[in-house]
């Protein structure tokens, strides 16, 4: 099988876009050309990757296998293509990127510091925020969230599922003991978000808590996880951040862990910009 680079191109547009309509004007071109492409893909494959639901697709799951090869793909071509210029090297210029406090404290150092190595010239800045930013209005270049954007004229990535866990320190274990879903209403629970949205997110998964389960709250991620390690409370972080937390220990074992989207967004400049260009498919090749 001859393997078709753009008709790959057009399958990563339509699964990250989520409809054949979004994804032509991503790539600028018409919906029947995109759909007359996404047919010749599965085609050559044997396989249906997308089910239609009315106006919008979802993958089949031989679409979720191929979606990551083929991201890996896009993003080693473009790798390629700057190192084989060596555009990598002379990139510069700022890209501001604005994530949540966990993120960018704990995870996006070591991924910016490999790409200061490719990329010496560029200037990175981080804005730590748990508030939404307006890429529209440039208040920054690249975003990551965990809720999809519904603004236009946004370049979007799912980028991977964070897997969410509740953690506490020895210092709560040794007041408190162990908190299990059968005896959850006894415990604090720490939380970064206001508590009725918390309780919106957690009771359908069958916990027994109220507002009296969240006496110590805080806007900061980075606070809230402060007195969680000095044994105020019960807190749930995604699970790559705690395991490199102190000694926190994994409570709540017996339920299953959540998952939220991590989606990580540019605006349309990114199409013109070497600079954000790089950065973005940096982070998407790392955070993937």
């Amino acid at each position: 099988m001859t393997f078709d680079w753009n008709l790959a191109k057009t399958f990563l547009a339509v699964a990250d876009q989520g409809s054949l309509s979004a994804a032509a004007r991503t790539l600028g071109q018409t919906q029947p050309t995109v759909s007359r492409q996404i047919a010749g893909l599965e085609k050559s494959l044997s396989v249906t990757l997308f089910e239609r639901t009315g106006r919008s697709v979802e993958l089949t799951q031989f679409g979720i296998e191929l979606l990551d090869h083929v991201r890996a793909m896009a993003v080693g071509a473009n790798m390629v293509s700057l190192a084989a210029s060596g555009q990598s090297q002379s990139v510069a210029g700022q890209v501001r990127i604005t994530a949540s406090e966990l993120m960018s404290a704990y995870v996006l150092p070591p991924i910016l510091d490999a790409l200061s190595t490719q990329a010496p010239a560029l200037e990175i800045d981080v804005v730590a925020d748990n508030s939404v930013r307006d890429l529209v209005r440039r208040e920054a270049d690249i975003a990551i969230r965990h809720v999809r954007p519904d603004q236009p004229n946004l370049l979007l990535r799912r980028v991977r599922d964070e897997v969410m866990q509740f953690y506490a320190s020895p210092a709560y274990l040794g007041t408190w003991g162990e908190p299990t879903v059968a005896n959850v209403s006894d415990h604090q629970i720490i939380s970064y978000v206001d508590a009725e949205r918390m309780l919106d997110y957690l009771r359908p998964a069958g916990l027994d808590l109220t507002k009296a389960n969240f006496r110590r709250t805080s806007s900061s991620q980075l606070v809230a996880l402060e007195m969680a390690r000095r044994g105020m409370g019960v807190i749930i972080v995604p699970e790559r951040i705690a395991h490199g937390l102190f000694d926190f220990k994994h409570v709540l074992s017996d339920l299953e862990s959540f998952r939220i989207p991590t989606w990580l967004v540019t605006h349309s400049e990114m199409k013109t910009s070497r600079r954000i260009r790089l950065v973005f498919d940096h982070l998407v090749e790392k955070l993937s």
